[in-house]
């Protein structure tokens, strides 16, 4: 189970209150924070781009696969995720030499 600060945090972001869909997407986005950054545990300026990817998991549910969509005249597309995340997320990204990330204790 993922912090339950965080949780609620994500609760108030979305109105969600399924503890146990917030807690595998914080999760998930956990894991794909920390694999593209290289790194094995979360630092403090990470914790943001995880909710943000947790938000908007959470708002394409349902629309897996998709690029895009039009419903009743309007457009939708869909991003990765927004470049704001990736800018963050690069700031932390640690190097790999010779196939190893080494990361402060």
């Amino acid at each position: 189970m993922y912090d339950q600060t965080e949780i609620d945090k994500l609760e108030l972001l979305t109105g969600e209150r399924d503890g146990a869909l917030l807690s595998l997407l914080l999760e998930d986005a956990e894991a794909f924070v920390l694999a593209y950054t290289n790194r094995t545990h979360l630092v403090e300026g990470l914790k943001k781009p995880v909710r943000d990817l947790a938000v908007i998991a959470l708002n394409r549910m349902g629309t897996e696969g998709e690029t895009g969509r039009s419903e009743a005249g309007e457009s939708y597309s869909f991003d990765d995720a927004p470049k704001q995340i990736y800018d963050i997320m690069n700031r932390f990204r640690l190097a790999r030499v010779g196939g190893h990330a080494h990361e402060k204790e």
